[in-house]
């Protein structure tokens, strides 16, 4: 009869039902789980960042609908297409709207192929150094800077130095100073987000650098320089302090005949009605008459640019 294996016998394994596990004992709350926090965080910052969502659409619709519903009545025929009559505050506003219209052109045809060709020479040319960064960040600051400090600019540079006046050349240049960074950031970003493989296979076959920008870079990164352009074209028609100084008339009933005459704008028309008419309400009517047509031409060039960013889109996929 053999003695029974000892406790260091290399035969004699242990098996499952000898290892048992550790009993933990708990004492007072357990502590919450790092997913839990996560997920309770999650839905905190989703609830704010909806509740501010809702907020600002909210307050944007009720200014978007107290504008429509009191300006629609005040829109006809002869307020469209008459001329301006005492001081502005009767008749119609026809050389406001073409004002307006001649302005954001004009800023908008000096200050797009500038700024893309900016864009371009900072993407794809200029060396990444110190100067290029402090190149960079003072067209930030600029983007930033208030509209009436280039209203200054323009009044010293293009109405006295270079001896333009007070006429819609001068104010159009001056809008378009002030869009130009704008335009400049918004390209940058979108040349920046199309893949260096596009330049890369392009130039592998032969092509130059340039024909590579023009062909492969540009037309998929026209989508986003169109938005920069959409935000410009905002703010151009609906600046006031800039054609202040450089472009416009208090009252001017007769349309422009060329760049270097004066002109009546929208956003002035609108400043003078609120502040400076003595019987305010007599001429509430045309306020927000004028309100609503400034709207619609702003949502005129956004709705052009839209179209053309989606046609680029469409076409240009990646």
């Amino acid at each position: 009869m053999s003695a029974p294996n000892s406790p260091n016998d290399p035969q004699k394994q242990p098996t499952a039902a000898d290892q048992k596990a550790p009993e933990v004992f708990y004492s007072g709350t357990p502590t919450q789980t790092p997913w839990l926090q996560y997920a309770r965080n999650q839905r905190l910052v989703t609830f704010a960042l909806r509740t501010i969502t809702y907020t600002i659409v909210f307050a944007v619709g009720a200014i978007i609908f107290d504008v429509v519903a009191k300006g629609l009545p005040a829109i006809n025929a002869d307020f469209l297409l008459a001329m301006p009559s005492h001081s502005g505050a009767a008749g119609g506003i026809l050389p406001a709207i073409v004002g307006t219209i001649n302005l954001v052109l004009i800023a908008i045809a000096m200050a797009l192929p500038l700024g893309v060709l900016s864009a371009v020479y900072l993407k794809e040319y200029a060396p990444k150094n110190s100067l290029t960064s402090t190149i960079q960040l003072s067209i930030l600051t600029l983007a930033g800077v208030p509209s009436i400090l280039f209203g200054l600019f323009g009044l010293a540079f293009f109405v006295l130095q270079l001896g333009f006046g007070t006429s819609v050349l001068a104010g159009g240049l001056t809008l378009a100073c002030m869009i130009l960074p704008t335009i400049i950031v918004a390209s940058v970003e979108a040349l920046d987000a199309v893949p260096i493989a596009f330049r890369e296979a392009s130039q592998a076959l032969g092509a130059t650098k340039w024909q590579s920008i023009w062909t492969n870079v540009l037309p998929y990164a026209m989508p986003g320089i169109l938005t920069g352009t959409i935000l410009s074209i905002g703010r151009a028609a609906g600046e006031t302090a800039p054609i202040l100084l450089t472009a416009v008339a208090f009252f001017l009933p007769i349309l422009p005949r060329g760049l270097f005459d004066q002109v009546m704008a929208l956003p002035y028309h609108l400043y003078v009605l609120a502040t400076q008419h003595p019987d305010t309400a007599a001429v509430g009517p045309m306020q927000y008459g004028t309100a609503f047509v400034l709207l619609l031409i702003v949502l005129g060039f956004n709705l052009v640019a839209l179209a053309l960013r989606h046609c680029f889109r469409k076409q240009y996929k990646w």
